[in-house]
């Protein structure tokens, strides 16, 4: 029987965004309800880069692509999922090494990180060496399970370095409750046009 993991973070106010920003909190306002109009209807206001969300190259290379020349054969795939608990600090080449990696895979680095609904201001990151080590193999992608798929590294590498070689980033997908191993892979951004990242759905299929 096939096993399915929501590995998408719940968007409500008091949800963790980054730096701890008030201002990046979601506002989830009832315009109507029954008693006041003919539905109950609410208005959504987010950040595109609220929760789980997919980025694009827009987001850090002047004139990158948006959102929308992301093709969606990319975002279902063959992915692993990487028991990386013990880490501290950052993901380097030689925490991913030991496990192989090949051309054309999904990553999902399962961290401490899964383990609080509060943003960490140490949260674990991919660092530039493990960046160049991943593109130099060619995966399809990664999925962290921080906020961000770096900190406050000078100049971003780890997000150019990907942006530059067609790697393609998801932050904020929440592991803590998924067995390290290999699934099937399914991300479903919003359709949206012309900005740099979009919110997403996402989940594991697996046996």
């Amino acid at each position: 029987m096939m096993k399915m993991y929501d590995i998408t973070m719940t968007i409500h106010p008091e949800m963790q965004v980054w730096n701890k920003d008030q201002s990046k909190k979601p506002l989830l306002t009832n315009m109507y309800t029954l008693a006041t109009g003919p539905a109950y209807i609410s208005r959504i206001n987010i950040e595109a880069h609220t929760g789980t969300h997919l980025d694009a190259p827009l987001h850090m290379v002047e004139g990158g692509a948006p959102i929308e020349s992301i093709a969606l054969e990319r975002l279902i795939g063959p992915a692993r999922v990487l028991d990386l608990t013990n880490v501290v600090g950052s993901i380097g080449r030689e925490h991913l090494e030991p496990y192989g990696i090949q051309r054309g895979e999904w990553l999902l680095f399962k961290t401490k990180n899964s383990f609080t609904e509060q943003f960490d201001f140490e949260f674990v990151f991919l660092n530039a060496d493990g960046a160049a080590y991943l593109r130099d193999i060619g995966i399809n992608g990664v999925a962290t399970d921080g906020l961000g798929i770096e900190r406050d590294q000078s100049g971003c590498p780890t997000h150019h370095t990907f942006f530059a070689a067609d790697i393609l980033i998801v932050e904020g997908v929440r592991l803590k409750d998924v067995p390290a191993g290999n699934y099937t892979f399914v991300l479903a951004p919003l359709k949206l046009e012309g900005i740099e990242a979009a919110p997403a759905r996402a989940f594991l299929m697996g046996l």
